[in-house]
């Protein structure tokens, strides 16, 4: 982890050893700038502690994630005239900065952002449904 740490731009911008537009930071997380914004104001909230994936995250610190994107979504509304938002966070493999981050930028109608869709699955939602909640159970406390 600690070589992670020492390799990762992330953690480099929360300890400002590289320059990044930051917006807001407290103890737990920061907000900077996309360098590749998808739309003026596209932001990513980042976890201080260094983390890949979503399921690494203490919990204090993913609730703090959601207060902040709740705020900065009321930012971007009074800043822009948006049509909306999206909010979104690659994990895994697809998570190419190896440091948790979620995206929050604005939308607007026509800005030609969309999502890609996958082969058509021949499993019908209710097995799938089935499959999860089977899943679940091991995760959820009655």
């Amino acid at each position: 982890m600690k070589k992670d740490m020492e390799n990762c731009n992330f953690c480099k911008i929360i300890n400002k050893e590289k320059k990044a537009n930051i917006v807001y930071e407290n103890d737990l997380v920061c907000c900077f700038l996309s360098e590749e914004p998808i739309n003026e104001g596209h932001m990513l909230i980042v976890p201080k502690k260094h983390c890949l994936d979503l399921d690494q995250i203490d919990d204090e610190i993913a609730i703090e994630i959601m207060k902040i994107s709740k705020i900065m979504v009321r930012v971007l509304k009074d800043t822009y005239k948006l049509d909306g938002y999206s909010i979104m966070q690659n994990g895994g493999t697809f998570n190419n900065a190896g440091h948790y981050h979620m995206h929050l930028f604005p939308r607007y109608k026509g800005d030609g952002f969309s999502w890609s869709y996958g082969e058509e699955n021949s499993n019908t939602l209710e097995i799938v449904s089935n499959k999860i909640q089977q899943q679940l159970k091991e995760y959820i406390v009655k």
